[in-house]
């Protein structure tokens, strides 16, 4: 089994809110917990690859308010 480390990112993030009732597109990856957890749902975020913008997944909301914060 790998050993997981922990890792600082070094790039800014390109996220948007989802809107609640949207329709996302098959490009958008949700993972199978939190589908589980009721995602898409108010409050998660779909982030987008800043060099292929076609590479998108939905970021939880809580994970979202942990780990991001605005650049003004």
């Amino acid at each position: 089994m790998n050993q997981f480390k922990q890792y600082r990112r070094k790039q800014i993030a390109e996220l948007r809110p989802y809107q609640e009732g949207e329709v996302l597109a098959d490009n958008v990856s949700i993972s199978s917990e939190d589908k589980k957890a009721g995602s898409p749902k108010a409050g998660d975020m779909i982030a987008r690859n800043p060099k292929n913008h076609n590479d998108q997944w939905l970021v939880a909301a809580q994970y979202f308010q942990d780990n991001f914060e605005a650049i003004d």
